[in-house]
C-alpha cells in the first residue's frame, strides 16, 4: 500500500484473524514478501503490499480480501495483536467515502479481475456456534496422541486413513467443518521448522467417541507428501504436535430443520462426515434432512463406504458416484440426473450448500448448478451470491 504523500486517505490491505486458517498460501504466494506471520497471525506489511492481488484467488477462505480506507496505516504490530479486524474508522471525509464505496476505479477493476474464479466471501450460518481460533499455534502446539491409525480404502493407489486423536486433559475445542493443522517434524531446505498443514475434522465437536476428548482427521497418502506420509506412518500411542483450531465459516448450522446438500470427493468428505454424526447425534430424524453427492474412483477408494450404508436414508440421502467403476460418472453428473431434487433444494430458504473437495471439482459443480437454477428462472450468480451473504453457501476445495 504505496503512500499518496498528500495526507490524504489511504487504502490499507488486511487479513480477517478471525476467518483466517493459517494456511499460510498467501505468503509463499506474495511475488513481494509483503505477506508475513508470527504464532497468531498472519499480516500484510504496509510498507511492501503494491496491491497486486496475486494473493487474492488464492485464498481458501476469503480472509485475504480486507479493506480499510485509513488515515495513517495499521501498524505489524496492530495487526499481529488482533483477534478480529477493526470497524472502518470515520475519517469525516468526502475522499473517505467514496474510497470505502468502491476503493477506487483502479482497486476495484483489481479486485474484479482477482474473484474471477476465486468464489467470493464466505460468511458463517448465522445459527452456528461460535468456533473457537487459533487456540494452539507454532509457538506453542498441543500435543496429541494417536489412539487409533485405520486405513478405509482397499485401493493400492489410494490409502486413506482415519486417524483418532486423543487430547486427553487438554483443552481443544472444536466446531464440525473446523481444521487442524499438523507440524511435520525436522527442517526444510533453508533449516527452517516445518508449517503445519492443514487437515479438516472428520469428527463431531463431542469427540469421535461421545463425551470423550478426542476427534478424528481422514488423511490421504500423497506420493512424496512430507506431512500425510509422516501422518499415515504414525502408530498407535505415538504423539505429534498439532495447531489450531482454524475456520469461521465452513460450520453447521444449528438450526435442525436445516437442509445441507454436501458435494465432495475424496477426503472432502471429512467434515461432511463430522456433519453427519453431529445429526445423527443431536436430531436425528427430526432434522431438516441432508443429500449428500460424493466421489471416487471405486467403491474400493471411497472412504467410510460401510459406515456411510448405515446412516437412515431419512437423515442422509446419499448418492456415491464413481469416475472409473460401473455406470462411470462424476458428481456433477449425478447432480444433473438429480435436477428435480437439487432444484427443490436451490429455492429452499432453509437449505444450506457445502463443497469439499479437490479444486478441479469446482467448475463440473458450478455448471452443473447453474443449468438446474436456469431450468427453474434463477439465474445461479445471483443465487449463490444471495446464499454466500446468508452464511449459507461454503467451498473448501484445494
Amino acid at each position: 500500500m504505496p503512500g499518496n504523500g498528500m495526507n490524504m486517505p489511504l487504502k490499507q490491505h488486511l487479513i480477517d484473524p478471525e476467518i483466517c486458517i493459517r494456511c499460510y498460501t498467501c505468503e509463499m504466494t506474495c511475488p513481494i514478501g509483503a505477506i508475513e506471520h508470527d504464532d497468531t497471525n498472519v499480516v500484510v506489511n504496509p510498507d511492501i503490499c503494491n496491491s497486486c492481488m496475486d494473493c487474492i484467488p488464492v485464498c481458501p477462505t476469503g480472509s485475504i480480501d480486507e479493506w480499510r480506507v485509513v488515515a495513517k496505516p495499521y501498524s505489524l504490530e496492530d495487526q499481529y495483536g488482533w483477534e478480529e479486524l477493526p470497524d472502518q474508522e470515520d475519517l469525516g471525509t468526502d475522499e473517505a467515502s467514496t474510497g470505502l464505496e468502491a476503493l477506487d476505479a483502479e482497486m476495484a477493476a483489481l479486485l474484479a479481475e482477482a474473484h474471477q474464479g476465486a468464489g467470493g466471501k464466505a460468511r458463517a450460518p448465522a445459527s452456528a456456534a461460535k468456533p473457537a481460533i487459533n487456540t494452539y499455534t507454532i509457538g506453542k502446539p498441543a500435543v496429541a496422541r494417536v489412539q487409533g491409525n485405520y486405513r478405509l480404502t482397499d485401493d493400492p493407489g489410494h490409502d486413506v486413513r482415519h486417524i483418532i486423536l486423543d487430547l486427553e486433559g487438554l483443552p481443544f475445542a472444536v466446531l464440525e467443518g473446523q481444521s487442524i493443522g499438523v507440524i511435520p517434524p525436522g527442517t526444510d531446505a533453508q533449516g527452517r521448522p516445518h508449517l503445519p498443514r492443514l487437515y479438516s475434522i472428520s469428527s463431531p465437536r463431542d469427540g469421535e467417541r461421545a463425551q470423550y476428548n478426542n476427534l478424528s482427521l481422514t488423511v490421504k497418502r500423497e506420493e512424496n507428501g512430507l506431512c500425510s506420509n509422516y501422518i499415515c506412518d504414525l502408530e498407535k500411542g505415538a504423539e505429534l504436535r498439532i495447531t489450531g483450531p482454524f475456520g469461521a465459516t465452513f460450520l453447521l448450522p444449528g438450526d435442525p430443520e436445516a437442509r445441507l446438500l454436501m458435494i465432495c470427493t475424496g477426503t472432502g468428505a471429512a467434515p461432511m462426515r463430522a456433519f453427519t454424526m453431529r445429526r445423527q447425534r443431536t436430531v436425528g430424524g427430526k432434522s431438516g434432512g441432508m443429500t449428500m453427492f460424493f466421489g471416487a474412483r471405486a467403491p474400493e477408494s471411497l472412504p467410510y463406504f460401510g459406515p456411510l450404508s448405515k446412516v437412515p436414508r431419512e437423515l442422509l440421502d446419499q448418492h456415491l458416484v464413481y469416475s472409473r467403476h460401473g455406470k462411470k460418472e462424476y458428481v456433477q453428473d449425478r447432480i444433473l440426473a438429480e435436477r428435480a431434487k437439487v432444484a427443490d433444494l436451490l429455492v429452499d430458504p432453509k437449505t444450506h450448500i457445502y463443497i469439499c473437495g479437490l479444486r478441479g471439482m469446482e467448475a463440473g459443480v458450478e455448471q452443473a448448478l447453474t443449468d438446474i437454477a436456469g431450468s427453474i428462472g434463477q439465474p445461479w450468480t445471483g443465487l449463490r451470491d444471495t446464499m454466500r451473504e446468508a452464511g449459507r453457501y461454503h467451498v473448501e476445495t484445494y
